[in-house]
């Protein structure tokens, strides 16, 4: 049973995740521990017609001790061998396949600040490939296998194979795996996403204001000929894919200026080995002035200061507190999962496809229309299950979008 799982999950991962083409390139971002996993993915792709598959495999203890060891200018470049990996072949129409499995705080004895300089520099040199994936001119998806690390953090009481196991079964869940036909259950799932998106694109939404017993009550703007989003995308040559899965949000962009209050994290937030819990952010015409955090406070910081954009927001995205992840009651420690239970934000860059002719317009013109441009963009969860969100119109109706922290239409 479990392998009949494990095939359908790296089919849907593959054909319907990346959704690879015929004598197309798929590149397989993996950690070793999903060694088994990934070499089935590669399998599959073979099978459908993939003209190759290229793995890059990593491995999260290697970096660690790096992280100890390695001497301090280390950290502030990225060789151009290393990001030519991924910006070559997306140069020649790769796809490109995830694997998200970390240990939520295996580098929780790593200076924050040697972290932060090594994402920076990451992605000042892989600029052109988060840009290429960002405006959807290559297809890409993100999935996850349990490895121990996490698995044990998600479930503390267990032995470490039961931990595993029960991962497993969370993921299978709420990804559709276990359903009798996976393809047929997200297709369902993403029309049901479709309808929502429709909707929120007619009303032409001015602003959102958020409000929760947490003490977040912010106001966010949205720019003109924004766009939501949501289920799945389509490359620039109308090829479907869907970038996470499991996936249960409608998202789009803020504008730049145009977030004022304060917001309240509701889960905590792994960034690069570190966990960041318990925060709050308040903005002032866009800017984040101030922040607070119970832990991670330094991590959080690098987060905001990666460059100026950073400072700003890039996303909102809206999913209800009664949905598959949420309803498991399960904390996954993993941003994949705990942002597809939750309604979120993100700090840094905007998604191009987020804005009429979007993917047609140069960063300066983004810029000027309202998008925010940066190095970075991280997610954070600000969903609870009092969560109201009231829409007014440019034309000035006001609809209420959530209530008690579900869609209110």
């Amino acid at each position: 049973m479990k392998d009949e799982l494990l095939r359908k999950y790296a089919e849907l991962a593959v054909k319907t995740g990346v959704n690879i083409q015929k004598d197309q390139l798929l590149v397989i971002s993996s950690p070793i521990e999903c060694a088994p996993f990934t070499r089935l993915a590669a399998e599959i792709a073979y099978e459908v017609g993939a003209k190759d598959v290229i793995i890059q495999w990593n491995d999260e203890i290697s970096n660690k001790i790096r992280y100890l060891k390695a001497p301090e200018e280390t950290f502030d470049t990225i060789p151009q061998w290393l990001a030519d990996a991924r910006i070559c072949p997306a140069r020649e129409g790769a796809a490109f396949l995830s694997i998200s499995a970390s240990d939520p705080e295996l580098l929780k004895d790593v200076d924050p600040k040697r972290i932060g300089r090594n994402q920076k520099a990451s992605q000042i040199a892989l600029k052109e490939f988060s840009e290429r994936l960002m405006s959807n001119r290559n297809s890409w998806s993100i999935v996850s296998i349990p490895t121990v690390g996490w698995a044990t953090k998600v479930f503390p009481d267990n032995t470490a194979e039961e931990a595993v196991e029960l991962l497993w079964e969370q993921i299978f869940k709420v990804v559709r795996v276990d359903s009798e036909d996976p393809v047929a259950a997200w297709d369902k799932h993403k029309a049901t996403l479709k309808e929502k998106m429709t909707f929120l694109n007619s009303k032409n939404f001015k602003t959102l204001q958020y409000t929760n017993a947490k003490g977040t009550d912010l106001t966010i703007e949205l720019p003109e000929g924004h766009i939501w989003a949501g289920g799945a995308d389509y490359t620039n040559d109308g090829v479907e894919f869907i970038a996470n899965m499991p996936t249960e949000e409608v998202f789009t962009l803020p504008k730049k200026t145009g977030v004022n209050g304060i917001v309240y994290s509701s889960k905590p937030l792994n960034y690069g080995g570190n966990l960041i819990d318990d925060f709050s952010i308040t903005f002032e015409n866009g800017r984040i002035v101030s922040f607070t955090a119970a832990k991670g406070y330094d991590v959080l910081k690098s987060i905001v200061e990666t460059d100026e954009g950073s400072h700003y927001l890039g996303e909102v995205a809206l999913v209800p507190y009664d949905s598959p992840i949420s309803n498991s009651g399960v904390i996954f420690f993993n941003t994949l999962y705990d942002e597809n239970a939750s309604c979120h934000l993100a700090i840094g860059a905007s998604y191009s496809i987020n804005m009429k002719d979007g993917e047609n317009l140069g960063e300066e013109e983004l810029e000027r229309r309202g998008a925010n441009q940066s190095l970075t963009h991280i997610d954070f969860m600000v969903g609870t299950e009092d969560l109201n969100i009231i829409g007014t119109t440019n034309e000035g109706e006001v609809i209420q979008i959530f209530k008690s922290g579900n869609w209110a239409f």
